[in-house]
């Protein structure tokens, strides 16, 4: 008979610590599994070990694969990215991303508070990696905050500048002295990717959820476009047809994967060797986190996963 795992509960510590994900797949107690991917399937240049034979054998299984992501990436983009590491992109249903999510509320307005922004935004962007495309949104990038109805944050690295005459590159706290005007003036702000930071070829890269919390700890208004907000896992579950209860996400961050599937009713894996491993004293790949480490972290970001392995392997 196959093992059954039990939900870990927001209030406590009952958790997991498993090698791999063989027997939690082969309980076939969930039908969709809604998979992060920077710090769990790759690092951004490469997939982790075992990676990309997991995801084969968990496909064996007949789990439905979403990539729930953070990414202020379109979705589309997000799938390329992940061909282009070696995954099979038929193994999945499909990605959801913050910035795919962040898109469609804009181009649709059906939402009362997006439908009340204005045109003109201060775009806050990628240099080194990438400006993000605001083509087909209507939206009038604008430089100065006197002229702007709202701050919209894809990257931390450039501000857009006006005419789609490119970029202009600017430091974190030049960005956060753009802020610091802004929240006098009642400028609202969206944040394409909630993360505070990610993995990126085994370092941490600052990301726009940084910015966010700035904000709002200096009284602006920010809305909150993907992990942990629930907006995010209610489209992964519409793209699987699957209830929360059959539903398991797999993730690295305590603060957006973890606290948001506890937020979502739904069971969660955290991966041990991503974005905490300097907190969790993880020193290599593989390596499992002490028990009384991890329990002072979760404790300390009020998430609770019900298993957790040191890495997304078989």
């Amino acid at each position: 008979m196959p093992k059954t795992f039990a939900i870990a509960k927001k209030e406590n510590q009952n958790f997991q610590i498993l090698t791999g994900l063989r027997d939690l797949a082969r309980s076939h107690q969930y039908k969709a599994w809604l998979l992060d991917q920077f710090g769990v399937l790759h690092d951004g240049q490469r997939p982790y070990p075992g990676a990309v034979a997991t995801l084969e054998q968990l496909a064996h299984s007949g789990a439905k694969m979403v990539i729930v992501s953070n990414s202020s990436r379109r979705s589309w983009v997000t799938m390329e990215k992940m061909t282009k590491l070696g995954f099979d992109p038929s193994l999945f249903v499909g990605a959801i991303t913050s910035g795919e999510l962040t898109h469609q509320f804009l181009l649709r307005r059906n939402d009362p508070w997006f439908a009340a922004l204005g045109r003109r935004c201060i775009h806050m962007t990628w240099s080194d990696r990438g400006a993000i495309s605001l083509e087909g949104l209507d939206l009038q990038i604008v430089e100065h905050l006197e002229a702007a109805d709202f701050i919209l944050a894809h990257g931390t690295e450039a501000i857009g500048l006006a005419n789609d005459c490119g970029v202009q590159p600017m430091k974190l706290d030049e960005l956060e002295e753009i802020l610091e005007h802004a929240v006098d003036k009642g400028i609202p702000m969206i944040i394409a990717n909630p993360d505070h930071v990610t993995v990126e070829a085994r370092a941490l890269s600052v990301m726009p959820g940084t910015l966010g919390s700035k904000y709002e700890k200096m009284g602006g208004q920010v809305r909150w476009m993907g992990k942990p907000d629930q907006v995010i896992y209610e489209a992964a579950k519409e793209m699987t047809g699957v209830d929360a209860t059959e539903c398991i996400a797999v993730g690295d961050s305590l603060h957006h994967d973890i606290l948001g599937a506890n937020n979502s009713d739904m069971q969660s894996v955290f991966v041990a060797g991503g974005i905490h491993a300097n907190e969790l004293g993880i020193t290599q790949f593989g390596m499992v986190p002490e028990r009384a480490a991890f329990q002072a972290l979760t404790h300390s970001y009020g998430a609770y996963p019900s298993c957790i392995i040191p890495s997304f392997t078989w």
